[in-house]
This record gives structure tokens, C-alpha cells and sequence, in this order.
């Protein structure tokens, strides 16, 4: 058994690695590729003694959601406004169906009041939290397949914070 034990420690690293890379890789390429979404945010505290600066982020798309019987994962269906602000559509447990202008975000929901994208703390370097009050959108990108990734905070007038 000996001799198989570094083996094993061997194989194990090099499937971590190559999970690890896959997965950089994934989000970087959504990050090229990916629809931006702006999202309207709802206001939340900024600090945290714990984690220092960050702005804990809900989404204008996950209220008012009690009264929809919603399953606990699936896809929140969203349409763009000219601006490119998302307007939620319906959430549905498969991927289809899906008309032509409807984007895709994958959620799961802890409970019935709320759902998770994701995307729902932003970190900002400590002392910033002043330019980040301003923030209105939290901007996303996603693909086809509802996978979404957070690029960044937005003010009123759709700039990004920077």
C-alpha cells in the first residue's frame, strides 16, 4: 500500500489542478464572452468587521418573490431595457423555454422570500466605501447557460464605479 499512497496523492493533486484550471478558464471566458446584465440594486449596510469593506448586494429581480411558488434551484428569466437594465420575466426550473431577448441567470433560492445568484457580496479596497454609496446597478455578465459572474458597481447615470 505504500507504494500506491504517493501515487494516489499524485493523481488527486493533479485532477485538483486541472479542476482549478477548468474553472478559471470558464470564468474568464465569460468574462470575454459573457451578455452584460445591469442589474437594480437595493440598498444594504457596507461594512463588515469580519471581512473589512464590501458591499453586500439584492437585486430589484429577487423581490417580491413570495408569492410565486418558485423551485429551490433554477433560472431567473430576465428581458434588457434599452439601457441594458435586466427586467425579470418569470423563473422557471429548466433552462427552456426561452424566447428570443430573454437572458438567463441561475439562482437558488434558501427560502421563499429570497434567491441567490450568485453575486451577492462586491469587496472594495477599505476606505472606499464612500464612492461605492452611490452605487445603483450591479453589473453581471452571463451566457447561455444562466452561468453569471459580477464585473463590477454602477452608478445612476450607468458608468461604472471605478
Amino acid at each position: 500500500m505504500k507504494k500506491y499512497k504517493w501515487l494516489i496523492i499524485i493523481v488527486n493533486l493533479v485532477l485538483l489542478l486541472i479542476y482549478f484550471n477548468y474553472s478559471v478558464v470558464e470564468k474568464e471566458t465569460l468574462l470575454k464572452n459573457g451578455q452584460p446584465i445591469l442589474l437594480k440594486l437595493a440598498p444594504v449596510d457596507p461594512r463588515s468587521l469580519m471581512q473589512g469593506d464590501y458591499m453586500s448586494l439584492r437585486y430589484d429581480i429577487s423581490s417580491n418573490i413570495n408569492a410565486e411558488k418558485i423551485p429551490s434551484r433554477g433560472y431567473c428569466v430576465v428581458t434588457l431595457d434599452p439601457k441594458g437594465v435586466a427586467q425579470r420575466a418569470r423563473f422557471q426550473k429548466d433552462a427552456t423555454p426561452l424566447k428570443a431577448g430573454e437572458y438567463l441567470i441561475k439562482y437558488t433560492s434558501p427560502n421563499q422570500w429570497s434567491i441567490n445568484i450568485g453575486a451577492e457580496s462586491f469587496f472594495f479596497q477599505e476606505g472606499h466605501a464612500q464612492k461605492y454609496d452611490k452605487a445603483a446597478y450591479g453589473g453581471i455578465k452571463t451566457d447561455k447557460h444562466g452561468n453569471s459572474v459580477l464585473v463590477g458597481l454602477y452608478d445612476e447615470q450607468l458608468k461604472q464605479i471605478q
